[in-house]
């Protein structure tokens, strides 16, 4: 299998930059090929802009995800964004390992899927959900944060953790075709101990070991349960 990690943390030494090594030898070991993106190291830039094509379809006005299907078609995108397309045409499964900031993935990896994720490869027209361009396809998330995990239950302060990261979950790993399988998450690791963190690395080290058996892929959208309005067959209109 082809795996791509995508990192995102501005600290080398970080609980966080555990995960992705750890995830590194893991696979690695497994005997699949593994790249890494690790996106602080690398300096991505996560600006969307004009900048993004060597060639425009229009040079007086961009509508951004329209330029991208033209710079396919021409082969005009940036050279950083064509080398991360790339890689994730490429990969069998992509990790997405970073810390959550404000409810959310940090600015330079929502960058990465801004620019990264091309319309018109990815997505486009109804290539979406089960037909969306990166269809058999798997994605993990691997996060930490420094809540505590009761604080993101159904009676929690937060509420659900999934529910907070549906914009990743679905409106772009789901949205792109995507097997979206369950997060994986090291809460509270600012606080804990050695011991503790130890135990949350060994966690992990077992979900990888036996993430090709996890068929409990978080649901998403199928077309076919909904009709040309994309309004759900069987419902009341």
């Amino acid at each position: 299998m082809n795996i791509l990690i995508v990192h995102a943390h501005p600290e080398p030494r970080s609980f966080s930059s555990a995960l992705k090594e750890v995830a590194v030898e893991a696979f690695t070991r497994q005997g699949h090929a593994v790249q890494v993106s690790d996106l602080y190291a690398m300096r991505f830039d996560p600006v969307a802009s004009q900048d993004d094509f060597r060639a425009r379809a229009n040079p007086d006005y961009c509508v951004y995800a329209l330029e991208q299907r033209h710079a396919v078609e021409t082969v005009t995108l940036r050279e950083d964004i064509q080398r991360e397309l790339e890689k994730l045409l490429w990969c069998d499964l992509l990790l997405l390992n970073f810390p959550l900031f404000w409810y959310a993935m940090p600015a330079i990896l929502k960058g990465w899927v801004d620019r990264v994720l091309v319309s018109g490869v990815t997505y486009g027209g109804r290539r979406f959900y089960d037909r969306g361009g990166l269809a058999g396809k798997r994605a993990l998330v691997s996060l930490t944060l420094g809540g505590q995990e009761h604080m993101f239950g159904k009676e929690g302060i937060h509420g659900p953790l999934e529910d907070l990261l549906k914009p990743l979950l679905r409106g772009t790993l789901g949205y792109t075709g995507f097997s979206v399988h369950r997060p994986f998450i090291g809460w509270h690791i600012p606080y804990l101990s050695a011991a503790e963190r130890a135990a949350v690395l060994e966690a992990w080290r077992e979900r990888l070991s036996g993430l090709d058996d996890e068929m409990d892929y978080l649901p998403q959208p199928a077309l076919d349960d909904f009709d040309e309005r994309l309004y759900r067959k069987g419902r009341p209109s």
